[in-house]
């Protein structure tokens, strides 16, 4: 079946739910509008039952109210059945490419799950409405993962909507370019993760936070993340190799406000994590604070380029190196 086929499917299954839905509507108003007549009755014959002394009286009261209560059943099963309906009409879309019908039919089934009070399920549907949009409309995307985190959040499931805030988070990255909001998503992952003690997850989001603070230039508020991811991870056997790398971005950051603040910065680190003196890190930061104390571009770039020569460096270190260097006098604006 061609992608035509498959939307043609998808709209008559959406035709059908809705049509589930209606059905559903007119036979609540009819069950509500016959109930002043249906509470009549039930007074009627209850009535002559009621402060009996006679012991089988209370099993006749007791049968005659499951007899004459209002059956609503029917009406939660159409909704039911058009919750699925809904869900199959998105997965037709999804087949055929079509990710904004297929985000919009999620977004259904969500709504009458919500009326069905079933919050699990319409927190998966706004997901996986949130995962079609992704490939069409990013801004809506995030609309439908938010409400996915409400829902989530109110059932206390903070672990599962950490992970949701870090999607949106990339969302932002990639495709809306907003870095300053997509700090403030990893931020508030990295809160719901730490009062869930999911530390390492955590932390993830936090370095992640601090890489993008100092891009922006808000030195301060990377050191203070890197310095305490760092000192955690002297403390575990298993981390104490990466907290050398957290160190160093720490002093490159110090180094970015002043010069000053960085050689204080490796000493303090030296005397924290002995380790961290015999790393290349502290080896290339000694190089670059005596490079930079005697204006010496040449020294610092050679400094560098011996780094990089056995450690290639990524984008984030190339900038923060970048921007060092062009405190020294008559730098030409490259490193290698």
């Amino acid at each position: 079946m061609d992608n035509s086929g498959k939307e043609a499917e998808a709209m008559a299954l959406l035709a059908e739910a809705e049509r589930k839905v209606k059905n559903s509507q007119s036979f609540f108003s009819g069950l509500f509008g016959q109930q002043p007549a249906d509470q009549t009755l039930t007074q009627f014959l209850l009535e002559p039952l009621l402060g009996t002394s006679n012991p089988w009286e209370p099993w006749r009261l007791a049968f005659l109210r499951q007899r004459l209560r209002p059956r609503s059943s029917g009406g939660s099963s159409k909704i039911e059945e058009a919750c699925e309906i809904y869900a199959r009409a998105a997965n037709m879309f999804k087949m055929a490419k079509n990710w904004s019908a297929a985000g919009n039919a999620f977004c259904q089934a969500a709504q009458l799950h919500l009326q069905l009070q079933s919050k699990h399920d319409a927190a998966t549907c706004f997901v996986d409405a949130g995962n079609a949009f992704k490939k069409a409309d990013p801004q809506e995307a995030i609309n439908c993962l938010m409400r996915a985190i409400e829902i989530y959040t109110d059932m206390g499931r903070f672990t599962i909507a950490a992970k949701h805030h870090i999607s949106i988070a990339e969302i932002y990255e990639t495709e809306l370019v907003d870095i300053e909001k997509a700090i403030a998503h990893y931020e508030q992952s990295a809160d719901y993760y730490k009062g869930e003690e999911s530390n390492s997850s955590a932390n993830k989001c936090l370095l992640k936070v601090a890489g993008y603070a100092a891009q922006l230039e808000q030195y301060q508020k990377a050191i203070d993340i890197y310095e305490q991811v760092g000192t955690n991870a002297m403390d575990s056997p298993l981390l104490k190799y990466s907290a050398k790398d957290y160190f160093f971005k720490a002093a490159l950051c110090h180094f970015c406000i002043d010069m000053l603040n960085a050689k204080l910065a490796v000493q303090k680190y030296e005397e924290l994590f002995p380790a961290f003196s015999d790393s290349r890190e502290c080896k290339l930061m000694k190089k670059l604070l005596d490079a930079h104390e005697e204006q010496n571009v040449d020294s610092y770039t050679e400094a560098v380029k011996e780094y990089d020569a056995i450690s290639r460096l990524d984008q984030w270190l190339t900038t923060m190196l970048l921007r060092i260097k062009k405190t020294i006098q008559g730098d030409e604006e490259d490193l290698r």
